[in-house]
């Protein structure tokens, strides 16, 4: 057996938590969960970045879901 075929089969797949379970998102976790452009994220986080469906981590939004899910069903009305 070779030395990359060793590393290979030592490797575990990296697991990803179900979108439904996670708390918060990426822009572009929440663009595609979404349906909406990274660039309509962000436009929507600079409008709104007081608002508490954002989590600032350091200078990086992070996007409460259910609380972004709320926001979008209420006040957007068009995108």
């Amino acid at each position: 057996m070779t030395e990359t075929q060793e590393d290979t089969e030592l490797k575990q797949p990296i697991q990803q938590m179900p979108w439904w379970n996670k708390f918060t998102f990426s822009v572009q976790e929440a663009s595609e969960y979404f349906g909406f452009s990274d660039k309509k994220i962000r436009k929507i986080v600079d409008e709104h970045e007081n608002d508490n469906f954002i989590l600032w981590n350091g200078t990086r939004p992070r996007i409460k879901r259910q609380l972004f899910e709320k926001f979008v069903d209420e006040k957007l009305t068009a995108i």
